[in-house]
C-alpha cells in the first residue's frame, strides 16, 4: 500500500483504531524476475463483482424544478440528505472568484427561520456524517439523521434554500469573510502549499473558468458589497439548480410527501447553466522552478485534459493507476523500489465535469538530482504511451475501482456513500446511474484505447513544476482582517411567512450487532460481529504492542518494523505481495496507535480465503529483507525530515515529551516515526527482535466483521493461523511504572520562519485512564473544547475568527490521557489566541460559567440521538469493538451510552471536568514565525523557550 502520510494531527489521536499506517512499498526492480514465481491468486471474476453494484432509486421533479432521488435502505433507522447545488467555483466570473465558497460557510451561519449556526440544530438532531464543501464544479450540503429527525433536517435545508437571505448581516458576512481568510492561511502555511496556485494558473489562461482556485481571491471577497452577494444567492441557489437525494430508511411515497411540504413551496430561481470550458493545450511546455521551506525537492508534471464525461477519461484514470496510482505502478517500482531516487510517487486524474487534470508527482530523495528523477519518470510514461499497459496491469485497476465502489454501497450518505453516487450521477450527467456507466467502461476498456487516449493527450506540452528546499518566494497572503471589505447597504429583505420548525420524535437507542466470540486452534481469540450490507469482511488483528512498545533508544522501531512486515512475505517480494492484494480487491495495511499494533485486511468475501491467506503470510511469515530495511530506514529519514517543516508535526513531535517525560512510553512523538539518531542506528537483527517480541500468536486478537457468518469464517482463519505457535518465552509487558513528572507551564516556540499562521498546541496529562469510565468527563468537554459548538471555537472561530477550528480532547490512550488543545490561529492573533483560550478554560471551569441548561440539553440530544448513525457501517462496527476491548469496554457498551447519557446533570459535567482539567498546568508549543510571534507570547507573562525547527545536534 501506498504511504497515506504522517500520523501527526492531534485529532488522528483521538480514535484508538486510527493508526499510524504502513505501505506496502516497493522491492527492488532486480527482483521483477521472481515475480513468475508469485503464488497465482484465484479471484472472484471481475465480471460478477460489477453486477454487485447497484443503487435502486426512485426519482421524480417538484413543480419548481428540483430534483429528488430516493433510496430505500432499511438496515439502519437513519436517512441521509445530501444537497448537491449546481455551481462552484467554475461558475465564479472576474471579479467574484471564492463567493461559492463563501456562500458554503453562510449557509451554515443561519437562516430566516433557523437563526444562528446550524450546527446547533444539526448537532441537536444528532446528525452524523455532516458537512458542506465546495469544489470547482459543485457546492453540497449533506448530514444523516435518524429516521424521527427527518422532517426537521428536511426543513432545515429547504430553510436555507428558499429563506436564507434575510439572515445575511453585514456582521454575519464580515465574520466569515475572516474565516475563509484562516482557512486560506491553513493550507497555504503547509509544505508545498502554494503549488495549487501556480498549477492552474499555468494549465488554464485568462479568463478560464477553471484557472482560479476554490478558495478564491481576498480582494474579491472584500469587494463584495451585500447586494453582490444577494445577486450570487438568487441567481445560482434556486430549487431547480439543484439535487436532493434522500437515502436510508424512508420510502420514495413518504419522501414525495415531506419533499413537497417543506421545499414545495419554494419559488424556482433563474435558469443556471454550468460554464461550459475548453481543454486547453500549451503552445509549448513549461518548466517553472520554486522555493519553499520543505524537506524533499518534488516534481509535478500535468496536463489539462478531457472532464469526467468524455470518452478517454476512464482510459487515462486507468493509465494513471497503472503509472502512479497502484501499489505496483510502473513508477514505485522503478523509481522507489528499484532506483531508489525517489521517496514516494503518484500519478493521478482528476476528472471534473468539464475538464480534467492528469498529474504525476514525485518526491525526490535526498541528494538525487530532480532534473533525472524528472527525465526517468518521462521515460517510464514514454514506455507506456508507446507499448500501452497490460491486461494483467488493467485487471488489477479494475478490480480495485470495482472493491471500492462496492464498499462504497455499505454507507447511504457521508461524501463517499450511495447517495454521493447518485447525486454526481444526476448533477454532471443527468443520470443517477452514471456510475454504471463508468463501472462498465472500466470492465470494457482495453490496453489499445488507453494506449490511444495518452497518445492523444498526453504527448501534449505538459507543465512542470519543480519545488526546491529553500526560503519560501514571496506570494499574495490573506489580509491581516478584511478591513477593507465592502459596506455598502442594501435595501432589508421582506421576509416570506413560513410553517414553524418541525419537532424531533423520539430516537431508540441504538441495537448494536451482537458480538460473538471463539478461540482458534492456537488459542487465540477472535471477537466477531456480523453486517450483511454489502459482500465485504474486514479484519483486524490487534497486538498489545504500539508505539509505546518503543525503547526509548530505538524511537521508530515498531512502526518500521510493521512497515517492513508488507514489504515481502511468504515467499513473495513486494511487487508480488501488492499485485495479489490488487488482483483480489484486497488491501492489507499495518499500524499502531499508542496502545497497539495491528494489522488489517479489507476483503471481499467471495475472495476472502485467498485474501486471508495473504495476510497470514504477512503476519507470519514476513521476509525483513535487509536491502528493503535500507530502503525504508532512507524513506523514514525523510519522513522525519518532512515532519520538520510540517507546523501541526512539529508541535506534536515536542509536545508528549514535555508533559509526559522522556521515561514514560507515551513521552515520544506522536506520529511513531522516531528520531534521526534511533532510525540511523537500527539494525536487521532489532527488526527481526522486535517481530519476535511482540508479533505473537498470545498477544493477539483477531476482530472481524463479515456478511458470512462466524460458523463460515473460523475454517478460513484456522487454515492461515490455527497451527501458528507462540515461542516459548514470556509474553512482554510495557513498563509504564516511570513517574509522569509534574507539570511546568511554559510555552516552547519553535521557529519556523514565513508562516501566516501559527499552530498552537497545548495540553496536560490527567489524572485519568482510558480504562477509566470518561463518559462524564468527555461529555463535559463536548461543551468545553471537542465540538463546533465548544466555548473555544464559538469564541476563536465564530465570535473572533482568528482560526478555521479550534479543538481540545481527551486521546483515547488505554493509560492515563492526555489533554489536547490544538488551534491553528492567524499569526498576528497568536498571543490573544492563547490568551482567550486560557480565559474560556477559567472561565468554564473556575469562574462560575459552567455548562448551561441550554449546552446540557444539545450535549445529551447530540450524544444520545446521533448513536442511530454511527454504527452504520462494518469499519464502524470494528472500531467500536477495538476500542471497546482495549479500554476494558463490555461487547454492549454502545448500548449502554444513551440511558446513561440522558441521566447526566450540569452539576455533574461541571465536577467531571473541574476534576480533571488544570489550564494553570498546561504546557503551550507554538509553531510559527518567531519574529512575528515571540513579543505576543512574552506579554502574557508564561516562560517562553525559543527552539529550531532543526533537529538538535547530536
Amino acid at each position: 500500500m501506498r504511504r497515506t502520510g504522517s500520523f501527526v494531527a492531534a485529532a488522528a489521536l483521538m480514535a484508538a483504531t486510527t493508526p499510524v499506517w504502513a505501505s506496502v512499498a516497493p522491492a527492488p526492480a532486480a527482483q521483477n524476475a521472481a515475480q513468475a514465481a508469485a503464488p497465482a491468486t484465484q479471484a472472484a471474476p471481475v465480471a460478477d463483482l460489477v453486477a454487485a453494484v447497484d443503487i435502486p432509486y426512485t426519482k421524480f421533479t417538484l413543480d419548481n424544478g428540483l430534483t429528488v432521488l430516493v433510496h430505500e435502505d432499511h438496515k439502519a433507522p437513519v436517512v441521509a440528505l445530501s444537497v448537491w447545488y449546481n455551481v462552484g467555483s467554475k461558475d465564479e466570473p472576474a471579479g467574484k472568484t471564492g463567493f461559492a465558497h463563501l456562500f458554503e460557510h453562510l449557509m451554515f451561519g443561519g437562516s430566516e427561520n433557523a437563526p444562528g449556526s446550524y450546527f446547533t440544530p444539526m448537532r441537536n438532531m444528532g446528525a452524523t456524517d455532516m458537512n458542506g464543501t465546495t469544489y470547482f464544479d459543485r457546492t453540497n450540503y449533506f448530514e444523516t439523521v435518524p429516521t424521527p429527525a427527518l422532517e426537521q433536517a428536511l426543513f432545515m435545508e429547504s430553510d436555507r434554500m428558499g429563506y436564507m437571505l434575510g439572515a445575511i448581516s453585514q456582521e454575519t458576512l464580515d465574520l466569515q469573510r475572516g474565516v475563509v481568510q484562516n482557512e486560506k492561511r491553513q493550507g497555504d502555511n503547509q509544505p508545498y502549499g502554494l503549488n495549487q496556485y501556480k498549477q492552474l494558473e499555468a494549465l488554464f489562461p485568462e479568463g478560464h473558468p477553471y484557472r482560479h482556485s476554490t478558495i478564491g481571491s481576498m480582494a474579491d471577497l472584500d469587494a463584495a458589497s451585500m447586494q453582490t452577494v444577494r445577486d450570487w444567492f438568487t441567481s445560482n441557489y434556486g430549487p431547480n439548480n439543484a439535487v436532493l437525494v434522500l437515502a436510508g430508511d424512508i420510502t420514495p411515497a413518504k419522501a414525495r410527501e415531506l419533499t413537497e411540504k417543506y421545499f414545495g413551496p419554494i419559488a424556482k430561481g433563474p435558469v443556471n447553466t454550468p460554464a461550459q470550458a475548453a481543454v486547453p493545450t500549451l503552445a509549448a511546455p513549461i518548466s517553472e522552478t520554486t522555493h519553499d521551506r520543505v524537506s524533499n525537492a518534488r516534481v509535478q508534471i500535468s496536463w489539462a485534459v478531457p472532464g469526467m464525461l468524455d470518452p478517454d477519461s476512464v482510459p487515462l484514470s486507468v493509465a494513471a493507476s497503472v503509472l502512479g496510482g497502484l501499489a505496483s505502478s510502473r513508477l514505485d517500482n522503478e523509481l522507489v523500489r528499484g532506483e531508489q531516487t525517489a521517496v514516494s510517487v503518484g500519478a493521478g486524474n482528476s476528472a471534473f465535469h468539464r475538464v480534467g487534470m492528469f498529474n504525476i508527482q514525485m518526491d525526490v530523495k535526498p541528494g538525487e538530482d530532480p532534473a533525472a528523477v524528472e527525465a526517468r519518470a518521462r521515460e517510464i510514461l514514454n514506455g507506456l504511451i508507446a507499448d500501452g499497459p497490460t491486461q494483467d496491469e488493467i485487471n488489477r485497476v479494475v478490480t480495485q475501482y470495482a472493491s471500492r465502489r462496492i464498499q462504497g454501497l455499505e454507507q447511504v450518505g457521508g461524501f463517499g456513500g450511495k447517495a454521493t453516487a447518485l447525486a454526481e450521477g444526476q448533477l454532471y450527467a443527468g443520470d443517477p446511474e452514471f456510475y454504471k456507466k463508468q463501472l462498465a467502461a472500466y470492465a470494457a476498456v482495453t490496453p489499445a484505447q488507453v494506449k490511444a487516449a495518452m497518445q492523444k493527450w498526453l504527448t501534449r506540452p505538459a507543465y512542470t513544476l519543480t519545488t526546491l528546499p529553500g526560503q519560501r518566494e514571496a506570494y499574495q497572503e490573506a489580509a491581516a482582517s478584511p478591513s477593507g471589505a465592502n459596506h455598502t447597504p442594501a435595501p432589508e429583505i421582506q421576509r416570506k411567512a413560513r410553517m414553524e420548525r418541525p419537532e424531533i420524535g423520539q430516537v431508540a437507542n441504538v441495537d448494536f450487532p451482537a458480538v460473538e466470540r471463539a478461540r482458534l486452534s492456537n488459542g487465540m481469540e477472535v471477537i466477531y460481529a456480523r453486517r450483511d450490507a454489502t459482500p465485504t469482511t474486514k479484519i483486524a488483528i490487534d497486538f498489545d504492542a504500539g508505539l509505546a512498545a518503543d525503547d526509548r533508544a530505538k524511537l521508530g522501531l515498531q512502526s518500521l518494523m510493521l512497515e517492513l512486515m508488507d514489504e515481502g512475505a511468504g515467499g513473495m517480494n513486494a511487487t508480488q505481495l501488492a499485485e495479489a492484494q490488487e488482483a483480489l480487491g484486497a488491501s492489507i495495511t499495518t499500524g499502531a496507535t499508542m496502545d497497539s499494533s495491528v494489522v488489517q485486511l479489507s476483503a471481499l468475501t467471495p475472495n476472502l480465503q485467498p485474501s486471508v491467506a495473504l495476510l497470514a503470510d504477512v503476519v507470519r511469515r514476513p521476509a525483513f529483507a535487509p536491502s528493503e530495511l535500507e530502503r525504508l530506514r532512507a524513506t523514514r529519514l525523510s519522513r522525519i525530515a518532512a515532519e520538520r517543516t510540517q507546523p501541526a508535526a512539529l508541535a506534536s513531535r515536542a509536545l508528549p515529551e514535555l508533559i509526559y517525560g522522556t521515561a514514560s512510553p507515551y513521552g515520544r512523538p506522536f506520529s511513531g516515526a522516531g528520531d534521526e539518531t534511533s532510525v540511523k542506528a537500527i539494525t536487521e537483527a532489532d527488526v527481526r527482535a522486535d517481530y519476535a517480541k511482540w508479533i505473537r500468536p498470545d498477544n493477539a486478537k483477531v476482530f472481524i466483521v463479515s456478511d458470512k457468518p462466524l460458523a463460515e469464517v473460523l475454517p478460513v482463519l484456522n487454515a492461515a493461523f490455527g497451527q501458528w505457535v507462540p515461542p516459548a518465552s514470556a509474553k512482554p509487558v510495557k513498563d509504564f511504572s516511570a513517574p509522569i513528572p509534574a507539570a511546568t507551564p511554559k510555552i516552547v516556540l519553535i521557529d519556523r520562519p514565513q508562516s501566516p499562521q501559527s499552530y498552537i498546541m497545548g495540553g496536560e496529562v490527567l489524572g485519568v485512564s482510558g480504562t477509566d469510565d470518561l463518559l462524564v468527563l468527555n461529555a463535559a468537554n463536548n461543551v468545553l473544547g471537542n465540538d463546533f459548538l465548544s466555548r473555544i471555537n464559538s469564541d476563536l472561530r465564530e465570535t473572533k475568527s482568528w482560526s478555521y477550528g479550534v479543538n481540545a480532547s481527551t486521546a483515547s490512550f488505554a493509560g492515563r490521557v492526555p489533554y489536547l488543545v490544538t488551534a491553528p490561529v492567524q499569526a498576528d492573533k497568536t498571543g490573544p489566541a492563547i490568551e482567550a483560550l486560557n480565559q474560556q478554560f477559567n472561565d468554564f471551569l473556575s469562574g462560575g460559567k459552567g455548562v448551561t441548561p441550554e449546552e446540557l440539553q444539545r450535549t445529551i440530544n447530540g450524544n444520545t440521538r446521533r448513536l442511530a448513525g454511527s454504527y452504520e457501517t462494518s469499519a464502524a462496527v470494528l472500531g467500536a469493538m477495538r476500542t471497546n476491548d482495549l479500554l476494558g469496554r463490555p461487547d454492549d457498551y454502545p448500548e449502554t451510552v444513551a440511558a446513561r447519557t440522558n441521566a447526566l446533570t450540569a452539576a455533574q459535567l461541571d465536577a467531571a471536568a473541574k476534576a480533571a482539567i488544570d489550564p494553570s498546568k498546561f504546557v503551550w508549543v507554538v509553531v510559527g514565525d518567531a519574529s512575528v510571534v515571540k513579543p505576543q507570547l512574552d506579554a502574557l507573562g508564561i516562560p517562553v523557550e525559543v527552539r529550531s525547527a532543526e533537529p538538535a545536534a547530536q
